[in-house]
């Protein structure tokens, strides 16, 4: 429940025991490069990895955790939602597997607010 109250995304990181998490071609962030509804942007994470959990932050919204999921062993690691943007922001898709977590980000351009807009 803390991580997503965390006010940023050092809170965030630092919540969810990140540390500085490593770029990897191995985690895909699909999402569409502009969102024309900030309050239903689908998201979704692939990774090649066996992944425990997975987890959606969206870098300028006030809480920046937008979903966190753990990954029963075993299981397909892929993931699909739909976010709310309060605007144009950072997306980053984190991937805990083997103990390190990993990132990939995207930058999604909202044309119309979701959060209060």
């Amino acid at each position: 429940k803390a991580a997503f109250e965390g006010k940023g995304l050092d809170d965030v990181f630092r919540i969810l025991g990140v540390g500085s998490p490593d770029k990897s071609s191995a985690v895909t962030l699909n999402a569409p490069d502009i969102a024309e509804n900030g309050a239903v942007v689908p998201v979704g994470i692939t990774t090649t990895l066996k992944a425990e959990q997975m987890a959606i932050l969206v870098e300028k919204n006030p809480n920046p955790l937008s979903a966190r999921i753990t990954i029963p062993a075993g299981t397909e690691p892929a993931i699909s939602t739909r976010v709310k943007m309060a605007g144009t922001s950072n997306v980053h898709a984190l991937v805990q597997a083997n103990g390190k977590w990993l990132i990939a980000t995207k930058e999604i351009k909202v044309t119309l607010g979701g959060c209060g807009g």
